[in-house]
């Protein structure tokens, strides 16, 4: 159920408006009591009417508006936990499969909104199942996080790093064109390079490979990371050719 900010401002006028009497409310969860000050106007009840059992049910009122704001304070945080948890990979501090393909969908309707540029990168990892095989998945899995963290720190925050199944990796690049995009991602292995992952005191070959194509409008968000994971393919056989 959505509450909405129309309701939620109705109940903050109603309350701001109580606070103006001379009565204290005393609110559950233990936040300062709340005067009403202004006696002539409560709720719209004149001062004379103000009785002893008026200013209870006005305090019982307060209180309750107070412990349905913290309800929904509460209701949203946990809205937000939840739906990080939704998005993101199992195993890894990016997006996931489902959440990547929502991203894609909302960067191509910006792009055909606004005319811009953007870029869809493919990424497999090469000799990954070598690792997985000979030294068992928690090295496998080492390798996944220490690729995760530099892909994000390859890229802008406004990109989108995900992981698309397995030991495949999706990037957005938003305002990119595809030769910047192929720039960027021909620097990656370089850092690979520079920076090995070491995973017991062993040193781990890790490579990739790489497809790149503009995010247009015209087609979805399947059929562009089909076309990313082609063009993938394609140069991953050129480079073991």
């Amino acid at each position: 159920m959505k509450i909405s900010s129309t309701t939620a401002s109705r109940a903050s006028d109603r309350s701001s408006r109580a606070t103006k009497s001379g009565v204290q409310s005393t609110p559950s969860s233990g936040s300062p009591p709340r005067e009403i000050n202004d006696t002539t106007s409560v709720l719209g009840i004149p001062e004379e009417e103000l009785t002893p059992r008026v200013r209870d049910a006005i305090m019982s009122l307060m209180a309750e508006v107070d412990n349905l704001r913290q309800s929904l304070g509460q209701v949203n945080r946990r809205l937000n936990d939840t739906e990080q948890l939704a998005d993101q990979d199992p195993l890894l501090p990016i997006y996931n499969r489902r959440a990547f393909v929502r991203e894609l969908t909302r960067v191509q309707a910006s792009v055909e909104r606004y005319k811009t540029e953007a870029s869809l990168v493919y990424i497999d990892l090469n000799k990954f199942k070598a690792i997985n095989d000979n030294l068992g998945h928690e090295a496998g899995d080492a390798v996944l996080s220490q690729v995760a963290k530099r892909l994000v720190d390859s890229v802008r925050d406004t990109d989108i790093v995900g992981r698309l199944g397995g030991d495949e990796f999706g990037l957005i690049l938003s305002r990119t064109d595809v030769d910047s995009a192929r720039i960027l991602i021909n620097r990656i292995p370089l850092l690979f390079q520079q920076q090995p992952i070491v995973w017991n005191d062993e040193t781990l070959t890790v490579g990739l490979s790489s497809g790149v194509v503009p995010i247009q409008s015209g087609s979805n968000a399947e059929q562009a990371l089909n076309a990313a994971d082609a063009a993938m393919y394609e140069n991953k056989k050129s480079d073991f050719s």
